[in-house]
C-alpha cells in the first residue's frame, strides 16, 4: 500500500521568513495526522499548500501519483468536490450562508451526481442527524444556528459524500471549551466510522491525543519532532515538543 498524499522538500519564504523549510510528509489511507505548533509555526501554510490552495516556492505533493501543484484550477476544484474535503477554523468560509442548511449538504451531493430531489433531501437530513442538528432546522439558514452548529453544519457538508482525505483547519477554534469537547467526539466518530483520511490543524494538544494516529510538531517552518502520537506526547525529544506538552499540564 502506498502513501495516499506524500510531500517532499516544501519550501516557501514571505519575504525574509521561512513558512516552509523542507517539510516532507506522508498520510496513508484512513489515517489521522495532526500538524501542531504555535501560531506562525507554518502548520496552516503546509496545510494549504498540500491542498493545492497555495503555491510553495520549493518542493512536490503527490495525491496518488499525481502532481497537485501541477494541476490546473478546474481540476484541484475537481477533487476538492469529491476525494477531498475542507473543514475551514471559521465555518462561514466553508459553508453558504444564504443557501438553507438542507441545501449546503445537497450542493455537495449534486457536484457528485445525485439529482433526485426525494434522495437528496432525505440524506441532508440524515446528515443532519448525525452531526446532531434537529432535523427540522433542514430548511434553516446557516446564520440562524450558534457557531457549534455552524461548524457541524460545515462537517456534515464536507463529509456527505464520504472524500478520501479531508483537511481541517482548527477545526475547534473560537469555540467554547464544553462545545470543543462535544465537536471532537463527534469529528472522532464520524472518522473513524468513514475510514477517512484526515490531516488536521491544531495548536490543541489535547484534540491530536484524541484523534490523531500521528503527530508533527511544526516551528519556524520546519517538522521540529513526529512519530506516534502517544510517543511523541508522553515522550517528547525535542525541547520545543517538551515545551509545548508541559505547558498543556501546567494549564
Amino acid at each position: 500500500m502506498s502513501a495516499l498524499l506524500s510531500a517532499r522538500d516544501l519550501a516557501l519564504r514571505f519575504g525574509r521568513v521561512a513558512a516552509l523549510d523542507g517539510v516532507d510528509l506522508d498520510i496513508w489511507p484512513g489515517e489521522v495526522v495532526a500538524i501542531v505548533g504555535e501560531s506562525g509555526s507554518g502548520k496552516t501554510t503546509l496545510l494549504r499548500v498540500l491542498s493545492g490552495l497555495m503555491r510553495p516556492d520549493a518542493g512536490t505533493v503527490l495525491y496518488e501519483g499525481r502532481d497537485v501543484l501541477a494541476m490546473g484550477e478546474a481540476e484541484r476544484r475537481r477533487l476538492m468536490r469529491t476525494e477531498w474535503g475542507f473543514v475551514h477554523q471559521n465555518p462561514r468560509d466553508g459553508l453558504r450562508m444564504a443557501v438553507s442548511a438542507g441545501g449546503n449538504i445537497g450542493e455537495r451531493l449534486m457536484a457528485v451526481g445525485a439529482r433526485h430531489y426525494g434522495g437528496i433531501r432525505a440524506k441532508a437530513a440524515e446528515w443532519l442527524a448525525r452531526v446532531e442538528i434537529e432535523t427540522d432546522r433542514l430548511d434553516h439558514l446557516p446564520r440562524t444556528f450558534s457557531g457549534g452548529m455552524q461548524q457541524r453544519l460545515q462537517i456534515a457538508r464536507t463529509l456527505v459524500t464520504h472524500p478520501r482525505l479531508v483537511f481541517m483547519d482548527e477545526p475547534t477554534g473560537g469555540l467554547d471549551v464544553s462545545v470543543q469537547a462535544r465537536l471532537l467526539d463527534l469529528i472522532r466518530a464520524l472518522v473513524s466510522g468513514l475510514g477517512l483520511a484526515v490531516l488536521i490543524v491544531t495548536h490543541d494538544i489535547a484534540a491530536a491525543r484524541l484523534l490523531a494516529h500521528r503527530v508533527l510538531v511544526m516551528r519556524h517552518g520546519r517538522v521540529v519532532e513526529e512519530g506516534l502520537t502517544d510517543r511523541v506526547l508522553d515522550d517528547p525529544q525535542h525541547p520545543y515538543t517538551q515545551l509545548l506538552v508541559s505547558s498543556v499540564l501546567s494549564a
